[in-house]
């Protein structure tokens, strides 16, 4: 008979669960992982369609270092789970862009690269950048009792040149913030350093790679994942969490509960909690992503850029768009373009554009498949600017919104990046419930997993 009494139970089979799954099991905790879903992952997992893979999320791991990097994160990362670098297989990125009206900064993973960019095309702003940067090296991004404070404020009290904050801050939200306009000046930290200071990587079979480890991990060190067991309720009493009601009407309990489910959404499971206010806590910030197999590579089109972070505007608006999708600014990314030994079975190319859950949410289903109708070549003319014309190579396309996010994660609004407010230390309301994931504000896969092992060691290892 399976046990209904754990050490520690995790909500959730994404990056930071899994990883704080096997820092526990090292250290002979009992650790059950519950996900509702038939995949692990979370926000970055696969799905196939059409007789095609896809990935999900996944567009690049930051924080690519060369193997033996000394205090890198993703050198703590594997000494932490006792996983070698090549268990991941990372293939960096070619070179990748930020594409403004009439000006491009390429940078790849020599970031002394991106600073020759950055004074060849500002060379107003060489010594003011160069101290913008010593700033970010000497910031303690991991401090989780520091103050928020606004990043756009912190940039331009160094930068005086409005297109180069945008420029600079384009690729750091897009990639992982949480907040709409601004951006808190520690995750841009956190964001520039995994960025463009360290680098970005693909593993070839993609994000199923990363997943295959950790589950494989989890496994071997004794922890236990059940699928398709979400969580119906977290029942209090007395300032604690008492028991995990299932799906199923099973009811199990642990000493301490690990949630990446997000911080709202977990809340919203307590019995003593009342789900109304805490809704203006959750994010909005949502995507929508087209993907396309293409009969050939991008390369053979003349274009080996690996990911382009453009914006066609006069200045960068990250916000809610007030229609379904904003296309003026976005991602574009060609998985082909990493430096792998031999090409991918299937080409593709991938789109990226902010969106409006409230509007995608409230079509009924007719319309919300003519939307994408409608959308999908509105986003292309946007797209054809920075790349050659690939729509006659295109065989296979998927366009998913931020319902279909909703959906698969179970995040408010199609949240991507979780809620503005991070909680850093993970705390909540209860003594032994905590926060990892998005929500504790360690962003990107990396930080993801750091983030459930920073909050495994604190709240349950070190007590």
């Amino acid at each position: 008979m399976a046990p209904t009494h754990y050490d520690v139970i995790i909500i959730g089979a994404g990056m930071s669960g899994l990883a704080a799954a096997i820092r526990l099991a090292y250290f002979e905790r009992k650790v059950l992982v519950l996900e509702r879903h038939y995949a692990a992952g979370g926000l970055n997992s696969y799905y196939a369609l059409g007789g095609y893979q896809f990935d999900v999320g996944l567009h690049a791991m930051t924080n690519y270092v060369p193997p033996g990097t000394r205090g890198a994160p993703l050198t703590k990362l594997c000494r932490q789970l006792r996983l070698r670098p090549e268990d991941f297989a990372l293939v960096p990125q070619y070179q990748s862009e930020i594409r403004f009206p009439g000006i491009m900064l390429r940078f790849n993973n020599d970031f002394e690269c991106f600073i020759q960019e950055v004074i060849e095309h500002f060379p107003a702003q060489k010594d003011n950048f160069l101290r913008l940067v010593r700033c970010i090296r000497d910031y303690d991004e991991l401090d989780l009792e520091a103050k928020p404070i606004s990043g756009r404020q912190v940039v331009s009290s160094y930068l005086t040149d409005p297109l180069l904050i945008d420029m600079l801050f384009c690729p750091l939200m897009i990639y992982g913030n949480a907040a709409e306009r601004d951006m808190e000046f520690g995750q841009f930290v956190v964001m520039f350093k995994s960025i463009f200071c360290e680098g970005l990587a693909r593993p070839r079979e993609g994000v199923r790679r990363i997943i295959n480890v950790l589950r494989r991990k989890v496994r071997e060190v004794g922890g236990t994942v059940r699928m398709k067991c979400g969580v119906k309720a977290l029942h209090v009493k007395d300032g604690r969490a008492r028991s995990v009601e299932l799906d199923n009407g099973e009811a199990l309990t642990a000493d301490t509960i690990l949630s990446s489910a997000g911080y709202v959404e977990t809340l919203r499971l307590c019995d003593d909690c009342e789900p109304e206010p805490l809704a203006p806590l959750a994010g909005r910030l949502s995507f929508v992503e087209i993907i396309s197999i293409l009969d050939a590579p991008l390369k053979h089109l003349g274009h080996d850029t690996t990911i382009v972070f453009y914006n066609t505007a006069k200045a960068f608006h990250y916000e809610v768009p007030k229609d379904l999708v904003d296309p003026r600014s976005g991602v574009i990314c060609c998985p082909d373009n990493f430096l792998y030994d031999k090409p991918l079975p299937k080409s593709m190319i991938r789109m990226t554009c902010l969106a409006n859950f409230d509007g995608w949410s409230g079509l009924p289903e007719a319309e919300y498949v003519a939307a994408k109708a409608e959308w999908l070549p509105r986003i292309h003319r946007e797209v054809l600017q920075f790349v050659p014309d690939f729509r006659d190579r295109i065989v296979f396309t998927d366009f998913f919104t931020p319902r279909t996010i909703k959906q698969w994660t179970g995040h408010l609004n199609g949240a991507v990046y979780g809620m503005p407010g991070k909680i850093k230390t993970g705390r909540t309301h209860l003594e032994n419930l905590f926060i990892c994931g998005n929500d504790q504000g360690f962003l990107g896969i990396v930080g993801a997993m750091l983030s459930g092992i920073s909050m495994a060691n604190l709240h349950v290892l070190k007590k």
